[in-house]
């Protein structure tokens, strides 16, 4: 790091300037807060006021007293690593800048008066003691699922949900055994059972009226948008209650009955049906949702919102500290690990930390885009995109194609409809590949030239797809005869194969 990028950042989220003046108990909350949030950077021997560079030259004991503080001022400690970057100071003399580098971290870290501060933008904000239960809850060191629930007692588990569970796991003692021996799911008060709240949602009897909101909505709207007011497009909605189980089970079977079907007759004169969407796909945004949403969040539900182009899961609470939307894929954190340990004794949870990356391989393997992740306010959205859409963006592509004399080569060697290249497509159409595929292979037959050199990044370009999803194009498009590789032109170069389409003409 060079003292020039240190004087051109401004404090954010994860940087932050410090006087060599600040005292080591002032300067411990500034390093928890950076722990505690995203980590980052921070600098010290420049005023946070003026940026006046002070330098930290001939200030040892200083130095020495700063270095100690994510140690002796932290508990438990911060790990950090630091630099000591040149720089020219404020007196024009050489000197350096004490750069601390600290990470996010997967624990929840105080001063030494027991304070927890977090960094928020620009700030290190003390948390009030709300604030700190759902940043201990977030970072997954105590989950509200064990939090135990006034007011129960074992009169509110349905014995029977519970004999069934223990009967699928093999264990051989008393219902009331397994909950107060296991998973924190009771603890006994006064001869009294206290029931935690997870053991509520997955066995109790009205798990609804002690969790008003702990369920699955499903509202079906028309058209490609949510409408509000006289424009409302409800055309459905239905709310799935009872238990977990109960509520995965109704809200996957009820989404299987909206689904849109297309049946079309293959090559060979046999049928083929094309769901909407994948079952596993559908399957696991509801079982993570159900899983991983916050139940300490009580003003709103599980909302499953179908429109004609894409669906969208809606679960309340933000993503853990350590799970980032852009490696969602390759994450994995259960914020209900107890829930999610039940559901994968159903069957419904494979293997723990595959099924976004599944649902991704299952999205792309049929031409469709893959799963969106987003987080608004306190609700994470997952948004997936079924062949509708993917065709209005195909049609929009060739649309762009067809007409653009700025990207389109009308030379008689790339004219778009010649019978050359409306052969390849008649050589698509009479292919056994879904309606999908189908369309992006046509798309790419009249995107490019008849000459033209092309790969999977060009393809993926073109029709706004994954490079995996392109790669599996040209794949297809190879089997079909419709392209030939090209060689001296870099690995994995294709383009129209020419001879094929004559030999169809002929």
């Amino acid at each position: 790091m060079r003292i020039e990028d240190i004087l051109a950042m401004e404090e954010s989220q994860t940087f932050d300037r410090k006087s060599i003046n600040i005292a080591s108990k002032d300067f411990s909350n500034h390093v928890c807060a950076f722990a505690n949030a995203d980590g980052g950077i921070i600098v010290v021997g420049i005023s946070d006021k003026n940026r006046r560079i002070e330098g930290v030259d001939h200030r040892e004991k200083d130095v020495n007293e700063l270095l100690r503080v994510p140690m002796d001022f932290c508990s438990p400690t911060v790990p950090f690593a630091h630099e000591l970057v040149e720089c020219v100071d404020a007196k024009g003399k050489p000197n350096h800048v004490l750069v601390f580098h600290i990470e996010a971290s997967p624990f929840v870290h105080e001063n030494q008066a027991h304070d927890v501060y977090m960094r928020v933008g620009d700030k290190s904000k003390l948390l009030s003691y709300d604030d700190r239960l759902t940043l201990t809850l977030d970072k997954g060191l105590r989950s509200f699922e064990d939090f135990l629930v006034p007011d129960s007692s074992y009169e509110d588990i349905e014995e029977s949900y519970l004999k069934e569970y223990l009967s699928l796991i093999g264990y051989s003692k008393s219902p009331r055994e397994y909950l107060l021996q296991n998973k924190n799911f009771a603890k006994e008060k006064e001869g009294e059972l206290q029931l935690s709240v997870a053991a509520i949602l997955l066995f109790g009897k009205k798990p609804q009226s002690f969790f008003p909101r702990a369920r699955v909505r499903f509202i079906r709207y028309e058209g490609t948008e949510e409408k509000f007011g006289a424009e409302m497009n409800v055309i459905k909605d239905v709310t799935f209650e009872g238990r977990i189980l109960e509520q995965v089970r109704q809200a996957v079977a009820y989404i299987q009955t909206q689904i849109k079907e297309r049946t079309y007759l293959t090559a060979g004169g046999i049928f083929t049906t094309e769901l909407e969407y994948p079952e596993f796909v559908r399957t696991e945004l509801v079982v993570n949702a159900v899983t991983h949403r916050d139940y300490s969040i009580r003003g709103t539900e599980i909302q499953i919102k179908m429109f004609d182009d894409h669906l969208v899961v809606e679960s309340p609470g933000n993503l853990p500290s350590q799970v980032k939307i852009n490696k969602i894929r390759n994450s994995h954190f259960a914020r209900n690990s107890h829930i999610a340990e039940y559901l994968k004794d159903y069957k419904y949870v494979k293997d723990f930390g595959e099924g976004v990356d599944r649902m991704c391989r299952e999205m792309e393997a049929q031409g469709l885009p893959k799963p969106e992740y987003k987080q608004d306010s306190f609700i994470l959205k997952a948004i997936i995109r079924n062949s509708g859409y993917v065709l209005k963006k195909a049609d929009f592509a060739s649309e762009k194609v067809d007409f653009n004399p700025q990207k389109s080569d009308f030379s008689p060697k790339k004219v778009d409809f010649g019978p050359q290249k409306l052969n390849f497509e008649k050589m698509v159409d009479a292919s056994t590949y879904n309606i999908t595929m189908k369309r992006h292979m046509k798309a790419m037959i009249t995107e490019v030239g008849l000459q033209q050199v092309f790969g999977a990044k060009y393809v993926a370009n073109s029709l706004k797809v994954s490079k995996t999803a392109a790669i599996g194009i040209i794949k297809k498009m190879f089997s079909l005869g419709v392209i030939k590789p090209v060689q001296g032109k870099g690995k994995g170069k294709y383009m129209l194969n020419q001879e094929t389409s004559k030999d169809q003409n002929g």
